[in-house]
């Protein structure tokens, strides 16, 4: 069964995607602690370092979110081969509008972009693009040009569109109400930057919830489970817009708690191990370090049947299926590094490479798979936009400040002294 769960209590929410009867995502959104990707805000720049290629923005919530170049530029400039610098495009004290592409997190503040995007639940708007675009998980030839077609006549004051995967299908006047939409909840960002105050939040995302369902429900999802009220009434009062039957499979429930679903709290439970059991008796080790996140596959006890090779290509398949599930349900971003098990011939490591893919086209925040190296480590990159679900749970040890190794007390200091 798939279905979405969300447990309000004590200011915090919980929400998770369950399917087949596995968990697969899960949030958690604090009422006091604010959330910022996808927020638009009216900035002001504070430093603009040209040897970083970036500026930072002053935009009300602390720390200065950063901007890079790349998201700096207009739409319409970047392919161009000439060098463009940062201090070319914005200026120390300039007011700038900027939307937040990533969460701040303890070392870092938010990173923004001026490339506004506004999503609705079939159409994303881009209005500084003026291109027509569908997803990439739309691989129907006459469907992407029936999209396009749609596109081309709604468009209005060349503003650019991308059709999401779930306008598949989708009939005409409902893709353009909600193009018309999106199109008047920015003209109202643009009337709102000329007004101070200076920084000032001039849009919020809806909340994690709303998001979440907004991007999720599907025919797929058998049933949506709640036991906030208040929450539940929010979501129905979307309904024309954004969830049509969603009162079909919306069901208030006083007495769910996550905390008393055994199998549930097994998987996030799962999901905070440093090293995961495979079934045959291999496992996989997950270090998620400030760089990059290292995935290493062990056979463990499984020893096979028939060959080593046979077994080897065995334990990285079904690895394979715990990495691309751990990967999602960790929501780990950034560079991704497996060391699978050596494998010798070419059409397993081909083999082994193609489930991989299969197994993260699931995944509604794609990761790309990059190449593999001559060391034989698959490099692949996701998307980052939220902080891991380990950095919500999982603090810093204050004996050995995160390295997982302490000094041997056995051994005499005396001897470290020259």
């Amino acid at each position: 069964m798939n279905y979405i769960f969300i447990d309000s209590k004590d200011d915090i929410e919980i929400i998770g995607l369950v399917e087949d009867n596995s968990l697969v995502e899960i949030y958690i959104d604090e009422k006091d602690c604010r959330k910022q990707a996808g927020n638009i805000y009216r900035g002001r720049v504070v430093n603009v370092l040209p040897g970083m290629e970036a500026a930072f923005i002053d935009i009300g919530e602390g720390r200065n979110a950063y901007l890079y170049v790349k998201n700096a530029l207009p739409k319409d400039m970047i392919n161009n081969n000439g060098k463009i610098n940062i201090e070319d495009i914005v200026k120390n004290g300039e007011e700038i509008i900027v939307q937040v592409l990533k969460e701040a997190s303890e070392s870092k503040g938010a990173k923004v972009t001026t490339h506004i995007t506004l999503p609705g639940r079939f159409v994303v708007l881009t209005p500084f693009s003026s291109k027509i675009n569908t997803s990439r998980k739309i691989n129907h030839d006459e469907e992407i040009e029936r999209l396009k077609q749609i596109g081309k006549d709604m468009q209005k004051d060349n503003m650019g569109l991308i059709f999401r995967t779930k306008a598949f299908g989708v009939e005409k006047e409902l893709l353009i109400d909600e193009y018309n939409m999106l199109i008047n909840i920015f003209k109202k960002i643009k009337r709102e930057k000329n007004f101070l105050p200076c920084p000032k939040l001039i849009y919020k995302e809806m909340d994690l919830s709303h998001q979440i369902i907004r991007d999720v429900f599907s025919y797929k999802i058998h049933r949506i489970v709640l036991n906030d009220r208040e929450k539940y009434d929010s979501l129905l009062s979307f309904q024309e817009i954004m969830f049509p039957r969603l009162e079909e499979k919306i069901f208030f429930d006083k007495d769910f708690n996550v905390f008393s679903q055994e199998n549930i709290m097994k998987e996030i439970q799962t999901a905070l191990e440093r090293k995961v059991a495979l079934k045959s008796g291999g496992y996989i080790v997950i270090d998620e370090t400030e760089a990059l996140t290292a995935i290493d596959v062990n056979t463990g006890k499984f020893t096979g049947s028939k060959s080593l090779e046979d077994t080897v290509v065995k334990t990285n398949l079904e690895a394979v299926e715990e990495i691309s599930k751990q990967i999602r349900l960790r929501d780990i971003g950034g560079i991704i590094i497996i060391d699978f098990i050596d494998m010798k011939e070419n059409k397993d490591i081909s083999l082994v490479l193609n489930k991989l893919q299969e197994a993260l086209s699931s995944d509604r925040n794609k990761a790309n798979i990059i190449d593999i190296t001559k060391l034989g480590l698959v490099e692949l990159t996701r998307k980052k936009v939220r902080n891991s679900l380990s950095s919500r749970f999982v603090k810093k040890c204050p004996d050995c400040n995160g390295r997982g190794k302490i000094l041997d007390r056995s051994i005499d200091k005396s001897m470290f002294i020259w």
